[in-house]
């Protein structure tokens, strides 16, 4: 029995109750050094030729400006061994309950002094499931702390429901949540700065944002895996139509 099953009553407990688990050292040195060597070749030979909706940069022509690439483990056996029948699997099948069907893996940074603030917002708007049952991981890839932009949590908000949703102008996170700050979020608000190897978990209506990196000399990488619930039934079509739509829009405004 290996620590995530000894854990996964904690887990679950704590997931339901907050919306939200962290685990520092989830990965160790050795793992997570290995899982960075593993980027920078994916970054390096893979990025250049995925299609653009697949890659955002803060600077559309700056390629040292990568914030965000989709679908990391359908252009990669490593990831994609990471992701399924993997020990992140089988955390997502603890925390939501039941079987678990991976969707998506992503890299995120924030580059050093121009890595923009992520908008408050709530995956599930876009996931578009019902029951909207579904979980994203965040693995730190490197140190982060507040100032780098370190994702912040309002503990419990997955109880209350969907928020109203509108565009942000954001790359990379296009909705925002409309009337976010009101009392009950900031008093629930927790923020989780990570160590590399520390993973945090959260639920798909659990409100979460970060703030820009306004350090000059360290950017905030990290991979994102998203999980929905095997009782959750995507809106096929609608998703499909909004990406379409987003990508036609990014296209028509040059910022992909």
């Amino acid at each position: 029995m290996d620590d995530l099953e000894q854990q996964a009553s904690e887990l679950s407990e704590a997931f339901q109750r907050d919306g939200f688990v962290s685990l520092p050292g989830f990965l160790s040195c050795d793992e997570i050094a290995e899982v960075n060597e593993e980027k920078r070749r994916f970054l390096q030979n893979c990025v250049p030729g995925l299609p653009r909706e697949l890659v955002y940069r803060e600077e559309k022509q700056d390629s040292g400006s990568l914030k965000q690439v989709q679908k990391l483990q359908e252009n990669s056996s490593y990831f994609e061994r990471m992701m399924f029948r993997s020990r992140l699997e089988r955390l997502a099948r603890v925390l939501l309950g039941e079987e678990v069907v991976g969707k998506n893996m992503q890299y995120f940074n924030k580059p050093a002094g121009i890595g923009r603030p992520t908008p408050p917002h709530q995956d599930g708007f876009f996931f578009m499931l019902e029951p909207n049952h579904a979980v994203t991981m965040w693995l730190a890839l490197e140190d982060v702390e507040p100032e780098q932009g370190c994702v912040r949590y309002v503990r419990g908000s997955h109880e209350r429901g969907m928020r109203a949703h509108g565009r942000s102008g954001v790359l990379g996170f296009s909705q925002e949540i409309l009337d976010f700050g009101v009392e009950s979020d900031r008093a629930d608000e927790v923020a989780c700065p990570c160590k590399a190897g520390h993973l945090i978990a959260h639920h798909s209506l659990t409100i979460h944002w970060a703030e820009g990196n306004t350090c000059r000399d360290r950017s905030r990488e990290a991979l994102g895996f998203i999980y929905y619930g095997q009782s959750a039934k995507e809106d096929v079509v609608a998703q499909a139509e909004y990406q379409q739509r987003l990508a036609a829009e990014l296209v028509a405004g040059g910022e992909i």
